[in-house]
């Protein structure tokens, strides 16, 4: 089997699938790609058996075929050449890889095909279709919120919840939690699985920056996304998910007003002086004012900002893990942000100040209690 492929084209695609392959695999076979030759593309597989992703390349082709090929060794050659038309030549007896650059011949020990796992295919399942863009903003602001908790299976990964006049995204980590709601989808019936983070993580970097639509389908078992010549296809968490609308504050009546970046980028100085292990930023609201504290006492450092604000309620002083605050304001959108707040031992809710249009965005952060 020979066939001539583009060195850059093939990086190109073969990076994107090459995530889903585990540094410690159990079975060696799960270390190589699987290219398949047919009418002139190249097909190229990656599995974990959890998750699977295939993409296609244009190659020059006068026969069809398939062999297994060590996916580290073949990334880091392609890594290193410059863009030019590289050859394969695979001895279909041993499975033996030949590449001919225009420089040189590089040798490499194929594997049997025939021992690569069996992808999942869509069987019984329901298909939606959304724009890449809505998937991409769900999968950006869900993602950090994720928990990596194995004894909580169900919180490792984002809950898409389909109804027929909206999806919501929810990701939590019992800490802190994001719930992200589009108003413009119609969904012919209502769902919800959980998807695993890894695949997200996949996903979201493979999808293309100009705008396409992705065909999501899924059964009880399985979710498949396919868009512009790339399938991906993951084992959904079965587990339950908790029931995140029972701990978010429905009565919040005081509300703070401020400038994202500006919050932003106090907490991170501020970050810098407090306790390594609580991260404890203390807030302090008073009138017009917002007071950004930090104290490590074991090391005596010390901070304090006063930044100005827009708040309306009692004067208040509540405590967070500035880390959680920092990461859901790099991913909260416009320049202004709501934080709607009750006790100092309830959480706090962040809001954009102005919604984008069809969009829902909350994101809730537990509180973390003063040193009195």
């Amino acid at each position: 089997m020979k066939f001539i492929v583009s060195s850059s084209a093939l990086l190109k695609q073969i990076n994107l699938i090459g995530g889903v392959i585990s540094s410690n695999t159990v079975l060696p076979i799960l270390e190589d790609f699987l290219f398949e030759i047919k009418d002139g593309k190249l097909k190229a597989q990656a599995t974990d058996l959890e998750i699977s992703m295939s993409t296609t390349v244009d190659v020059e082709a006068k026969e069809e075929g398939r062999v297994a090929i060590p996916a580290k060794i073949l990334l880091d050659t392609l890594k290193t050449l410059p863009e030019q038309p590289i050859a394969f030549s695979i001895n279909p007896e041993n499975y033996a890889v030949e590449i001919t650059s225009d420089n040189g011949k590089y040798k490499l020990a194929g594997e049997n095909p025939d021992d690569f796992p069996k992808i999942p295919v869509p069987e019984d399942t329901t298909a939606v279709d959304l724009p890449s863009d809505v998937l991409q903003n769900a999968i950006g602001k869900c993602l950090f919120a994720v928990s990596n908790d194995e004894l909580r299976p169900a919180m490792t990964g984002v809950l898409f919840e389909l109804n027929p006049q909206e999806i919501t995204f929810v990701a939590t980590d019992a800490h802190k939690l994001v719930r992200y709601t589009r108003k413009d989808l119609t969904i012919a019936e209502s769902a919800q699985f959980i998807v695993p983070k890894k695949a997200l993580n996949l996903l979201k970097n493979a999808i293309p920056a100009q705008m396409s639509n992705i065909t999501m389908s899924y059964n009880d078992s399985n979710a498949f996304f396919q868009f512009e010549g790339i399938d991906l296809s993951c084992r959904l968490i079965d587990a339950r998910y908790p029931d995140y609308n029972a701990v978010i504050p429905q009565d919040n009546p005081h509300l703070l007003s401020i400038g994202r970046s500006d919050f932003q980028n106090s907490l991170r100085r501020i970050s810098i002086f407090s306790n390594k292990t609580t991260h404890q930023v203390i807030l302090s609201i008073n009138g017009s004012s917002l007071q950004v504290s930090a104290q490590d006492l074991d090391f005596s450092n010390e901070a304090n900002e006063k930044l100005d604000c827009e708040y309306t309620g009692e004067d208040l002083q509540i405590g967070f893990n500035a880390r959680f605050l920092i990461e859901m304001l790099g991913v909260m959108p416009g320049e202004e942000v709501q934080m709607k707040l009750s006790t100092p031992t309830r959480a706090g809710l962040l809001v954009p100040s102005v919604p984008e249009e069809n969009e829902e965005l909350l994101m809730l952060v537990m509180p973390v209690m003063l040193n009195v």
